[in-house]
């Protein structure tokens, strides 16, 4: 394969790895959709080294797969940090709350 066929062919997956993604996400219910995020932060860890992996190879095939490369290492970075504050957030839900001390009178 020359070097367009395959810009094309993973500009190409790149996009529809987009629509499939959005495609899932958006069917899920706003109930489960942070127990979710919280039962599946192991598989955005797997999501980016996949990404350092496919940037890796990237090098010295040309700027457009460095670019590709870099926005899937980005990308799956803020997935992965946007699943460790859902999961912090859902359970901050579930500690119980303290009472501030009440002041005593002298």
């Amino acid at each position: 394969m020359t070097d367009m066929t395959t810009l094309l062919l993973t500009i190409t997956i790149f996009v529809l790895a987009i629509f499939i993604g959005t495609e899932v996400i958006s069917k899920v219910p706003a109930v489960l959709h942070t127990p979710l995020m919280s039962a599946t932060n192991f598989i955005h860890g797997i999501v980016l080294m996949a990404a350092m992996l496919v940037a890796g190879t990237a090098l010295g095939k040309g700027w457009a797969f460095i670019v590709i490369g870099f926005l899937a290492v980005l990308l799956a970075t803020l997935n992965l940090v946007g699943g460790f504050v859902v999961t912090d957030r859902m359970l901050e839900m579930f500690k119980p709350k303290q009472q501030a001390p009440k002041e005593t009178k002298k």
